[in-house]
C-alpha cells in the first residue's frame, strides 16, 4: 500500500514501514492544498504536530485507512470525520513519557536552584553567589496532578529524592496509587495547602483549562514551585504571574502554553519564572520511538488489525487489553470461520464468553468477530473503527454475553450467527500465543483443531467406514489431510469431521463425498 509520510520522522520507523512490503512517500513542508492534490492515491498518511489532517482531506482520501500522529495528541486530526469514513486514527502516546518526566524533574530542579538565573548572571560576567540560594527537593511534599504513565514516573522519580509524594487524579484507583507510591486525595482543596512542589500531568480539556487560578494559588503553601510540561493553560497564565510577583509562588517551570508559538505573556517579564519552548518531548530517544510506534501501529491498521493506540476505537484500559488481547485475532478468525458456515447473510451475532477472560469488558470481542464476518462480505475495508457501524447498516444485532462460570477449558468464547431459522455456532479458545486459535465446538459437536488456511467439515451418521471412503476419495484427487479431529454430541447419532487440507476442495468432490457418507451438507472454509 502507498503511505505519506508529511513530517520528518524517524529512519528507522520509514524502514519499517519499507520492510512491511509499502511505498513510502516522504514529501515534507506539503502545503494545505498540495496535501489535498496528492492525498488521494494513499492508504496512509504520517503526520507529527504541523500537517492539518481536517475533513476536507479526509473526504479527499478516497483510499485512506490510517492516519498515524508521531507524537501524542491528535488536535491537527478530524477524529470524527475520520471515524465517519472508517479511518483509523492512532498515536503514539507511550513515546515521550520518559522525556517529558525527566523534563518535569528539569524543570522542577531549576526553579528550585534558580539554574538558569544563575547562567544568565554568568554569562554577564558575574559572580553573584549570593544572589541565587535555591531550596532541596529532599523530604518535600510534590503533589503530582494527574498519576497516569507521566505522573506516575515523576513520582518514581521523586522519591529517589526522598520526596514524598501526594496526588489527585479523578480516574485513578487507589491500587494505582499506591503502586506508585502516591498518597491519593479526593479532594483538591486538601492537597494545596500542603504541597512545596506542584506538577501536572493531565489531559486538555474543559474542566482543566484554568483548573489553577487565583482561588487555587491563594489557598497553596506560600514559596510553592510549579512545573508545568503537560498542556498549556492548566494554569490561569495571568493568575501564575500574579502569584509570582506577590511571592505567594517562588518559581515556576513552564514548558507549555495556552497559546503556541507563545513569544510574549505576563510570564516573560518574571526571572522565577523558567520557560522553555514546548521541549518535553524534545529529545532524540523520544523522537525514535514514536517514529517506531508509530510505523508500528500503521502497519497493523493496513493489515485492519487491533490498533492498540487507535483514539476512534472505544479506549479499552490496559489491563483489560492485556487479558482481552489473546482473544482479539482468535475473534476475527472465528467470524471469518462462521461467515462460511453460515454461507448467507448473518441476521445477529451472539457473543458468548465463559471463564476467566469474562472478568473482563469484553465488548471489543464483538468488534473483532464482526470485522471476520464483513471481511467476506464488503467491498469498503473493514476495520475496528467502522465494524459497528457496517452492523448497524446492514441490520446485524449484535451482542456480547460473559459469565464467570468455567467450562473445561479456563477461557472460551462461543459465537453464534442467526440466519433466518437457522443458527450456526463456533467456540475458540487460545493456546500456546496470540497467534494460535483452538476451534473446540462447531454446531454443538465438541472437538480441538488449531486451524490452518483451508478447512474442510462434514457432518455423517457415525458408521463404519465412514471415514475411509472421505480419505480415499481426497486422496484420489490430490488433496492431502495435515491433521483432523472428530466431533461428537451426546444428543445425536451423527459425528462432524474437521479436517485441515493442504490445497482447496472444489464443489464437485464435495457433493460427491456427501453423497458417499450420508451428509446433508459439507463445507469448505478458507481462513
Amino acid at each position: 500500500m502507498k503511505i505519506l509520510v508529511a513530517e520528518k520522522i524517524a529512519d528507522t520507523g520509514i524502514g519499517m514501514l519499507m520492510a512491511a512490503g509499502h511505498q513510502v512517500d516522504v514529501i515534507l513542508d506539503l502545503s494545505a492544498e498540495d496535501l489535498l492534490q496528492v492525498i488521494g492515491g494513499y492508504d496512509a498518511l504520517i503526520v507529527r504536530s504541523a500537517t492539518q489532517a481536517n475533513r476536507e482531506v479526509i473526504e479527499t482520501a478516497v483510499n485512506l485507512k490510517v492516519i498515524g500522529r508521531a507524537g501524542v495528541g491528535v488536535d491537527n486530526v478530524d477524529v470524527e470525520a475520520a471515524t465517519e469514513h472508517g479511518v483509523i486514527v492512532c498515536n503514539a502516546p507511550t513515546s515521550n513519557v520518559v522525556s517529558a518526566a525527566e523534563q518535569t524533574m528539569a524543570l522542577m530542579l531549576a526553579v528550585a536552584r534558580r539554574t538558569p538565573q544563575a547562567n544568565a548572571s554568568m554569562k554577564q560576567g558575574l559572580w553573584e553567589r549570593n544572589k541565587f540560594t535555591g531550596n532541596e527537593l529532599y523530604q518535600k511534599t510534590l503533589a503530582i496532578f494527574g498519576i497516569g504513565r507521566i505522573g506516575g514516573l515523576v513520582a518514581a522519580r521523586a522519591r529517589s529524592f526522598e520526596m514524598r509524594c501526594i496526588g489527585y487524579d479523578p480516574y485513578a484507583t487507589q491500587e494505582r496509587a499506591d503502586e506508585i507510591g502516591v498518597a491519593l486525595y479526593d479532594n483538591i482543596d486538601d492537597i494545596l495547602p500542603q504541597a512545596d512542589f506542584i506538577t501536572v500531568h493531565l489531559p486538555k480539556t474543559k474542566e482543566t483549562i484554568g483548573m489553577f487560578g487565583p482561588d487555587q494559588f491563594a489557598k497553596m503553601k506560600d514559596g510553592v514551585y510549579l512545573v508545568n510540561a503537560a498542556r498549556g493553560g492548566i494554569y490561569d497564565e495571568l493568575a501564575l504571574a500574579d502569584a509570582i510577583r506577590s511571592g505567594k509562588v517562588a518559581g515556576a517551570g513552564i514548558d507549555v502554553y495556552a497559546t503556541e508559538p507563545c513569544t510574549e505573556s505576563p510570564l516573560h517579564e518574571l526571572d522565577a519564572a523558567v520557560l522553555v519552548p514546548h521541549l518535553g518531548a524534545s529529545t532524540v530517544e523520544a523522537q525514535e520511538r514514536a517514529g517506531i510506534q508509530i510505523a508500528e501501529y500503521v502497519n497493523l491498521g493496513l493489515e485492519g488489525r487491533m490498533v492498540p493506540t487507535a483514539v476512534n476505537v472505544p479506549l479499552v484500559p490496559d489491563d483489560v487489553m492485556t487479558a482481552v488481547r489473546p482473544f482479539v485475532e482468535a475473534a476475527q478468525t472465528a467470524g471469518v470461520f462462521l461467515a462460511q458456515l453460515a454461507g448467507g447473510a448473518i441476521e445477529s451475532l451472539t457473543v458468548r464468553v465463559f471463564g476467566d477472560l469474562a472478568k473482563n469488558d469484553c465488548t471489543l470481542l464483538g468488534s473483532a468477530a464482526l470485522r471476520g464476518v464483513f471481511s467476506l462480505f464488503s467491498d469498503a475495508p473493514v476495520n475496528f473503527v467502522n465494524a459497528s457501524y457496517i452492523a448497524e447498516q446492514r441490520g446485524v444485532k449484535v451482542r456480547v454475553e460473559t459469565s464467570e462460570m468455567r467450562t473445561e477449558y479456563a477461557s472460551k468464547v462461543t459465537f453464534e450467527a442467526r440466519c433466518g431459522a437457522e443458527s450456526y455456532e463456533v467456540s475458540i479458545t487460545t493456546f500456546g500465543s496470540y497467534d494460535t486459535v483452538r476451534i473446540i465446538s462447531v454446531m454443538g459437536f465438541m472437538l480441538d483443531l488449531i486451524p490452518k488456511k483451508y478447512i474442510y467439515i462434514v457432518s455423517y451418521p457415525d458408521r463404519p467406514g465412514q471415514l475411509g471412503r472421505i480419505g480415499t476419495m481426497l486422496g484420489e484427487a490430490g488433496i492431502n489431510i495435515s491433521t483432523m479431529e472428530i466431533g461428537i454430541r451426546e444428543d445425536s447419532d451423527r459425528v462432524l469431521v474437521m479436517m485441515n487440507v493442504d490445497d482447496p476442495i472444489d464443489t464437485e468432490l464435495r457433493a460427491r463425498i456427501d453423497a458417499s457418507v450420508g451428509s446433508e451438507r459439507g463445507w469448505f472454509i478458507q481462513l
